[in-house]
C-alpha cells in the first residue's frame, strides 16, 4: 500500500526501472541439477514433459478404482475452483497426464509417451482452516494453525505410454508399449540420479494385477509401475493396455549423488555363465537376483534375467528363472576354477535366502 501510494504521488514515471544485480557464482542448487538431470535423460528416451492442471475431478479416485481409506482420496477441496468439473486437488498425477494421453489419441496421435514431475496435494485432517481477519495481521496462533491444515505436498514424477514404443519401419515391425516400459522409466530416473530402485511385483489400483510392479527405495514403497487395469481404462477414456508409473521422488532424491561416478573399465576378457534356477511362484525374482549378486562376489559386474519358464518339467506352483552372470577381474583373465567358484557361491547364497534349486540338479 505505501509502495503505491509514492507511485501515485509521485509519478510512475519518477520512478527509475533498474533491475537488481543477480548474485553471481550461485548457479542450480543441487536438487534443480537432479531434477534437470531426470527430465533429460526422460526426454532422451522418446517422453514429452507436459504440465496439466493441478486439478481432478471428483470422479477420479472411483475411476481409478480406489478403495476406502486409500490415501489418495484425500483431496484438500478448493473454495473457488477454476471449473467446478475439477473441484478438488489433484492427490495424484495420473488424471491429469490420462487427460493428456487421451486428447491426444482422440486427435489422431496414437503413439503417446509423457511425463510429469509435479507435486501432489493430500489433506492432513478435517480440521477447517481458520479465516483471519483483515483489520490486523495474523497472530503466531493463528499462523500455527494455518500451517498445520496445510496439505502435505510430496514431489512426483508420472508417465503414462500407449501404442508404439519402437515405431515400425524399414528397420523392423517396431513393438508396442508393454508394462516394463513402464518399469523401465523408474529405473532410467534411478540410475540418472545415482540412486537405486528395487522393482518387485505389485498389486495396487489402478493397475492390473499380475502386471503391477512395486518400486521400492531404502526399503519404502514409493511408488508402482505397469499397465492400467481394463475398467481404469475405460472409465478414464483411454486405450486398452495402457501403462503408468507414478512415485515419489523424494526417497529417491534423498539417496541420490550430485555427481555419478563412471564405472572402472576393464581390459581383460569377461566370463559369462548361466545358472537357471527353480523357485515357487510366490519367490520374487528381484529376491533371487539380489542373493546371486551379494553372493557372487566383487567381480560380479552384471546380472541379466533372460528367461522364466513354467511347465510340467519344473512342477506345478514352481518356475525357473535363468540368469547370465558376468564376471571381470581389472587385472587378469579369469579363470575357469575361479569363475566356477562365484558361481557356485551365488548359487548356494540364492539356495540360502529364498530356497531356490538348480533347474536340473
Amino acid at each position: 500500500d505505501l509502495t503505491e501510494e509514492v507511485a501515485r504521488l509521485e509519478g510512475y514515471d519518477a520512478i527509475p526501472s533498474a533491475l537488481p544485480p543477480a548474485p553471481a557464482g550461485r548457479g542450480l542448487t543441487r536438487r534443480q541439477k537432479l531434477l534437470r538431470r531426470v527430465g533429460r535423460a526422460l526426454a532422451a528416451h522418446g517422453y514429452a514433459e507436459v504440465v496439466p492442471y493441478p486439478f481432478m475431478a471428483e470422479s477420479a479416485p472411483d475411476a481409478l478404482l480406489l478403495p476406502d481409506g486409500d490415501v489418495r482420496r484425500r483431496a484438500p477441496r478448493i473454495a473457488n475452483p477454476v471449473s467446478d468439473a475439477e473441484p478438488l486437488l489433484a492427490t495424484t498425477l495420473l488424471p491429469g497426464l490420462l487427460a493428456v494421453l487421451a486428447r491426444n489419441v482422440g486427435r489422431g496421435i496414437g503413439d503417446v509417451a509423457v511425463f510429469q514431475v509435479a507435486p501432489v496435494f493430500r489433506t492432513r485432517g478435517n480440521d477447517p482452516a481458520p479465516r483471519p481477519g483483515v483489520e490486523s495481521r495474523p497472530g503466531p496462533e493463528v499462523l500455527d494453525k494455518l500451517d498445520a491444515v496445510l496439505p502435505d505436498q510430496p514431489l512426483h514424477l508420472a508417465a503414462v505410454l500407449t501404442g508404439a514404443r519402437e515405431p515400425r519401419g524399414h528397420w523392423g515391425s517396431g513393438r508396442p508399449a508393454t508394462w516394463a516400459d513402464a518399469v523401465q522409466v523408474a529405473r532410467t530416473v534411478a540410475e540418472t540420479a545415482g540412486g537405486q530402485v528395487e522393482v518387485r511385483r505389485g498389486d495396487a489400483p489402478p493397475w492390473h494385477p499380475g502386471r503391477c510392479a512395486e518400486l521400492v527405495v531404502g526399503g519404502e514403497v514409493v511408488g508402482w509401475a505397469g499397465e492400467l487395469h481394463p475398467r481404469a481404462c475405460a472409465a478414464l477414456e483411454v486405450p486398452a493396455r495402457t501403462c503408468a508409473v507414478e512415485l515419489a521422488l523424494e526417497p529417491l532424491l534423498a539417496t541420490a549423488v550430485e555427481h555419478v561416478a563412471a564405472p572402472g573399465l576393464s581390459t581383460f576378457p569377461p566370463a559369462n555363465v548361466d545358472v537357471a534356477l527353480v523357485v515357487t511362484d510366490g519367490t520374487a525374482a528381484a529376491d533371487v537376483e539380489r542373493a546371486l549378486r551379494e553372493g557372487a562376489g566383487e567381480l560380479l559386474e552384471g546380472i541379466r534375467l533372460f528367461d522364466v519358464y513354467t511347465g510340467p518339467q519344473v512342477g506345478e506352483g514352481r518356475r525357473s528363472l535363468a540368469y547370465q552372470l558376468r564376471f571381470r577381474a581389472p587385472d587378469t583373465t579369469l579363470t575357469d576354477e575361479q569363475v566356477n567358484a562365484m558361481r557356485d557361491a551365488a548359487v548356494a547364497e540364492a539356495a540360502a535366502r529364498t530356497g531356490a534349486t538348480l533347474r536340473g540338479a
